[in-house]
């Protein structure tokens, strides 16, 4: 396409010229040729009427000598640059603007017939061999008393019209000539704005049909060309994009599925060969047991991960008490905050506080967020979870006092399976898929998750939710 395109281009501007040139060459001459010959004998025809009527009729009528008529239509003749005669029915030359008057010497015209233009009011020929080339002949008859006495003839030599043509000719063919040339310049500014720009395009894009997503292209451009080259360059790192994010999302998959497995396979194959005596094998079926249940757990939550990212989600939204949903959530920590001497103080604002969402999906956030602070807290201290009230919005907070996140890895943290360095010794269960699970759920809801950190201090997870009106009409 790169080269095809602009040879069709060039083609059809060739393509242009020639037919231009053509139909000025064929069909122009003649119309201009028609056109000019209409305008003469119109113009020739309207002055032998006027002579037929003032000064031939004034010369028959004897009003006028034939000298004086002479004079006027020497003069007039010059002005048209033609001839004019004054001619009897009968053939004979009453006066000739190109001969002196010679009463003695008739000049008689063979074979006259004023009817020779027909239909017409003019004829083009040698005017029964009176001139030696072809003329442009008008008569016009001079009548008196409803009779006709004679005939005004005006000619004009058809080289002189030629000649006219010619020049008319000249002057289109200079401006085709220069409207070709003009035209260039659309050429030019077609290779320059179009043509250019699509094939850094089409290279573009044949860099990334192999497979090259990291070509980097960008064209100086704010039209539509320009506005496709932006889109295209973002599309390309976007997919760069999510395929580095899925070879680390297999890879990462591929590392927490295989040390379960390896474990299990361990154990297993010790236990059958013996390695392992019988009476530790309650001991190690237990550890493949947890294993399993970790390679469950890690399941469910690719599965759930993967249904958040399915576009068009049903979400079943309800009106409903969250509060009452945070109660029962750290209700269910309680034997896990035994075990480590946690306390779970909650600082809910109402009695009541209704919200609009998806009760099953926010539960999973609060327990999620619990789980990960339970886990990354130390012995004997505290989790605030807190609801507060602003602008329409209910805002949930998770706040802990354990080992806290780096600065580096807030970003990160969204990111499926990521865990800090910081969490890795703590977090001896988890897929890394918890916080990922959560961003998606509260974003599916249109809504929006932060998180506060200090290392060595704690972390705080702020989420919101829409307040819902049930909460106006409790009041």
């Amino acid at each position: 396409m790169k080269k095809t395109l602009y040879l069709k281009f060039l083609l059809a501007y060739l393509i242009f010229g020639i037919f231009g040139l053509v139909i000025l060459a064929t069909f122009v001459p003649s119309m201009t040729m028609e056109h000019l010959i209409r305008e003469r004998a119109n113009s020739l025809y309207s002055e032998a009427t006027l002579i037929a009527n003032t000064y031939a009729r004034n010369l028959y009528n004897s009003k006028i000598s034939l000298e004086a008529v002479k004079d006027q239509l020497d003069t007039l003749a010059v002005y048209l640059d033609s001839n004019v005669q004054i001619i009897n029915p009968s053939g004979r030359m009453i006066l000739d603007t190109d001969m002196p008057i010679d009463v003695e010497n008739e000049v008689i015209i063979e074979a006259f017939d004023p009817t020779i233009t027909g239909t017409s009011y003019y004829v083009i020929d040698n005017f029964f061999n009176f001139y030696p080339n072809e003329m442009l002949s008008v008569i016009a008859p001079i009548t008196n008393n409803y009779m006709v006495k004679g005939y005004v003839a005006i000619h004009m030599d058809m080289a002189s019209i030629n000649e006219s043509c010619n020049s008319l000719l000249t002057i289109s063919y200079i401006t085709l000539i220069i409207l070709f040339l003009l035209s260039l310049i659309i050429l030019i500014f077609f290779t320059e704005f179009v043509y250019l720009p699509l094939r850094r395009i089409t290279y573009a894009t044949e860099q990334y049909a192999t497979g090259n997503m990291h070509y980097e292209f960008s064209l100086d451009s704010e039209d539509e060309m320009g506005y496709l080259a932006a889109c295209l360059s973002y599309m390309a790192s976007e997919i760069a994009r999510s395929e580095d994010d899925q070879k680390k999302f297999v890879a990462n998959v591929s590392h927490d599925f295989r040390s379960p497995l390896t474990s299990i396979q361990g154990y297993l194959e010790a236990m059958l060969d013996g390695t392992i005596p019988p009476q530790l094998h309650e001991k190690y079926l237990n550890i493949v047991l947890n294993e399993t249940q970790r390679l469950t757990k890690l399941t469910n939550s690719l599965l759930t991960l993967n249904n958040l990212n399915t576009k068009g989600i049903l979400l079943d939204i309800t009106d409903f008490d969250i509060n009452q949903v945070i109660r029962s959530t750290a209700a269910s920590f309680e034997g896990t905050c035994l075990k480590k001497s946690i306390a779970i103080e909650l600082i809910l604002t109402d009695e009541v506080m209704y919200v609009t969402a998806d009760m099953s999906k926010i539960q999973q956030v609060l327990y999620n967020l619990i789980d990960n602070a339970i886990k990354f807290s130390h012995h004997n201290s505290v989790i605030k979870v807190e609801t507060t009230e602003k602008k329409n919005k209910i805002f949930v907070s998770v706040k802990d006092t354990g080992i806290g996140i780096p600065k580096e890895d807030l970003k990160l943290i969204w990111d499926r399976f990521y865990k800090s360095d910081l969490s890795r010794g703590k977090d001896k269960k988890g897929t890394g898929l918890g916080l990922s699970i959560t961003k998606e759920i509260i974003h599916s809801h249109n809504e929006h998750i932060n998180v506060i950190s200090t290392p060595g201090e704690g972390s705080e997870f702020i989420f919101s939710l829409p307040r819902s009106e049930e909460n106006d009409e409790e009041d």
